[in-house]
């Protein structure tokens, strides 16, 4: 299935799956309710996402002077994809990654970390500069804001019906169903937010695998970012970034949390493998 109309798919669902708790909770002023709250929670992150992420790992802008070949580079696929060149920070961090964040094009960033520019090749570090300057294009900063809404509303009205139940102000749709009202409130308080949550990251890992189509088509060489996935990969294993927070792992190209944990069942991130596996089938583009 293609990574758009994948995200489209999921994003509907995540849409329905609103809706049919409103319905469920009363109506649509809860729905309305947690909406509103959902959004304000993620407004001020979407807004200020380049200042937070950038001060929470230190970066600091890297001076031309310093690295000419990475300007140059992001230069000339910042043309190729048609967007304003980015902003390029540099993180004093040895395991080596890289993200991209901002709000728009307009409003782009691009981060890499000391550590990405020591191990990798040129031809490799232009393979991942092209997958973040796919991000950007892709506006994924904005889809994945309105991921985090919608999957916050469901959070929200979850938590509305369990406090609506513990202090006995809960009714089902239907009460001349008791049992499948509780039923229904069970999947909403419970199940719904664990959907929610899955849903959101199965968005993440959609906008992985088109950001790493998009970093191919505007390189030109899909290998070379294979090679960088691979390298990248290994080393988050055995560097893993200690200043790595699981609110922001999506962001980086390679999970940084790889490393420090066995349990990879909420992943925002695809497989490396099937990453690698997918590039390596495009032909040189």
């Amino acid at each position: 299935m293609d990574s758009r109309f994948r995200t489209t798919v999921l994003l509907a669902v995540l849409t329905l799956l609103i809706v049919w708790i409103g319905h469920f909770f009363g109506g649509s002023n809860g729905m309305i309710i947690a909406l509103m709250l959902a959004a304000l929670m993620n407004l001020g992150s979407y807004w200020f996402s380049d200042r937070l992420v950038l001060a929470m790992y230190r970066a600091q802008p890297l001076d031309q002077r310093e690295a000419p070949d990475i300007y140059r580079m992001v230069r000339e696929l910042a043309a190729e994809a048609n967007i304003p060149m980015p902003r390029i920070y540099w993180i004093p961090e040895e395991t080596p990654n890289a993200f991209a964040t901002g709000r728009n094009p307009e409003n782009a960033v691009v981060a890499v970390t000391e550590g990405l520019w020591r191990l990798l090749t040129p031809e490799e570090i232009r393979g991942v500069l092209a997958h973040e300057i796919g991000h950007i294009k892709n506006r994924d900063i904005l889809v994945s804001s309105i991921a985090a809404t919608l999957a916050g509303a469901v959070m929200v009205l979850a938590d509305m019906a369990r406090w609506g139940a513990i202090f006995g102000g809960f009714r089902g749709s239907d009460d001349e169903d008791h049992g499948g009202g509780i039923l229904g409130f069970l999947v909403m308080a419970v199940v719904a937010p664990i959907a929610a949550m899955l849903i959101q990251m199965a968005i993440s890992r959609s906008r992985e695998y088109l950001a790493d189509e998009t970093g191919a088509r505007l390189s030109h060489r899909p290998e070379s970012l294979a090679r960088a996935l691979e390298k990248l990969s290994l080393a988050s294993h055995q560097i893993p970034m200690e200043d790595a927070k699981p609110a922001t792992a999506h962001l980086f190209i390679v999970n940084p949390l790889s490393g420090k944990s066995l349990v990879n069942l909420f992943s925002t991130h695809p497989p490396i493998e099937d990453r690698i596996r997918r590039l390596r089938s495009m032909r040189r583009v």
